[in-house]
């Protein structure tokens, strides 16, 4: 009797085959949306990174130089564009900076500081490299590196902030009676200098004192106040792409 009943058509096992295209294709669209929700949330460092990952991953980008940006993606473009134009600001600018304190730094014994990032570029000067104790007088042995700093600033656009920094010993007489306002008075002395050794437009600098209220290390040991006795000039606000 079973040669007489008619075969069944034989049943492929899981899911039909349009399922696995129509999934991947959801997929496709989740990541789209979800990059699109990512973007509109500015997070410039992480816009970077999903730009770049971008074109890695479709391969749609044509063999150019690295400086000509694809066509027809303006706002991945002016980012590139402008992250090229401040990495050659950090990074030339940082160089040569470095470069003129090596051959000068050898008296100040560890006392200056350079800090280059994607935001700023900023001189540190610490303990009585700058000044002497509870004086606004800039020490004869840090002109020369001011001025050849201050040419070197002049030429590259950007703000510059000239701020001061004290530890907390109290002073005792002295023609300041406060840390807050030999701070300042000092921030001014080293601005004042700059400008008159350089062709620097002044619109471009300001001056903060901060006296003993920002330390950047522990005032309970020697080596942590002369971090915190200070003067800083900070290199921010660098050009924008158009």
């Amino acid at each position: 009797m079973g040669a007489f009943l008619e075969a069944k058509p034989k049943q492929e096992k899981g899911a039909a085959k349009w399922v696995v295209t129509f999934a991947d294709l959801m997929s496709l669209l989740l990541c789209f949306f979800v990059l699109l929700l990512s973007f509109s949330e500015i997070d410039r460092q992480k816009y970077k990174q999903v730009a770049g990952s971008l074109l890695n991953a479709f391969g749609v980008q044509r063999k150019e130089r690295v400086m000509e940006m694809p066509k027809g993606m303006k706002i991945i473009a002016k980012d590139f564009d402008q992250q090229i134009i401040e990495t050659r600001i950090r990074e030339d600018l940082g160089r040569e900076i470095d470069d003129m304190l090596s051959t000068q730094l050898e008296s100040f014994n560890d006392q200056v500081d350079l800090e280059v990032d994607e935001n700023q570029i900023l001189l540190r000067f610490m303990g009585e490299s700058t000044f002497e104790s509870g004086r606004d007088e800039i020490r004869d042995q840090l002109k020369p590196l001011l001025r050849d700093l201050a040419r070197v600033l002049a030429k590259e656009p950007g703000d510059i902030v000239v701020s001061g920094h004290t530890d907390n010993v109290p002073i005792r007489g002295g023609r300041y009676p406060t840390n807050l306002r030999l701070s300042i008075a000092r921030a001014a002395a080293v601005a004042e200098f700059m400008l008159s050794n350089s062709d620097m437009d002044p619109g471009r600098v300001s001056t903060m004192g901060f006296g003993e209220y920002r330390p950047i290390a522990t005032n309970e040991t020697g080596r942590g106040r002369e971090k915190n006795r200070r003067v800083e000039i900070i290199l921010s606000n660098l050009p924008q792409a158009r």
